[in-house]
């Protein structure tokens, strides 16, 4: 394989070459997250209970573990016997590929010592980001995203229990604030990689002024 300019490629950082073979495409996805229909009605409760008390409902949900159903308290607006309905149905959602979201994957060199993933298609903001091996950041159009700690999501979060690398850019300014986050990873247990991005940007007040968001699915190479 080689990479613009005719060099002989470096071999890839374990964070993409786990997932990705360089130069070979992979046919993915790109994905949403999708319980039953009729847990609505019990989140529209949830969500008429914290604007009732959005300080209570604040601290509450801070001290709860990110991505999964918050543990039971009579002031989320459910009885006992809703909350475990709530709960089942979380535990049915299903990834469902958008509409028009096919797209194909690979992982290029365009330098020595940075590489990419060129997404086709819906995917392809995914493409102006690029990992630095020997700085372990990734950089983008808004700055330099770095590295936190590696992904070991509980099995009840929203993509389900997958391993991974994560990156982030944060700013906060007179404008508001602006976060960027990339990850890559697998579904534990499967042959499934991911892509997870999402870009927002707030007011000066809190108010969303910008969001962004995309899963990718992807078959990995057989090892």
């Amino acid at each position: 394989m080689i990479f613009s300019g005719g060099a002989v490629a470096q071999q890839a950082p374990a964070v993409f070459g786990n997932y990705l073979k360089p130069g070979e495409a992979a046919r993915g996805q790109l994905v949403v997250v999708e319980p039953p229909k009729e847990i609505s009605a019990y989140v529209k409760k949830v969500e008429k209970s914290a604007r009732a008390d959005p300080e209570w409902f604040k601290t509450y949900s801070k001290n709860a573990k990110p991505g999964v159903p918050l543990p039971f308290h009579e002031k989320l607006g459910l009885t006992k016997e809703e909350y475990e309905i709530y709960n089942k149905l979380w535990d049915e959602r299903k990834m469902t590929p958008i509409k028009d979201g096919n797209v194909v994957l690979r992982l290029e060199q365009p330098k020595s010592g940075e590489w990419m993933v060129r997404v086709s298609g819906k995917g392809a903001p995914l493409s102006l980001l690029r990992y630095q091996e020997a700085k372990d950041v990734v950089k983008s159009p808004n700055g330099l995203l770095t590295r936190l700690d590696d992904i070991n999501a509980d099995p009840r979060s929203i993509l389900g229990n997958w391993t991974g690398h994560e990156w982030r850019f944060q700013e906060e300014d007179g404008l508001g604030k602006t976060k960027e986050n990339f990850a890559i990873g697998t579904l534990v247990n499967t042959r499934w990689g991911l892509l997870v991005y999402r870009l927002q940007s707030t007011s000066p007040t809190g108010r969303l002024l910008f969001d962004r968001s995309m899963v990718i699915r992807f078959p990995m190479p057989a090892k």
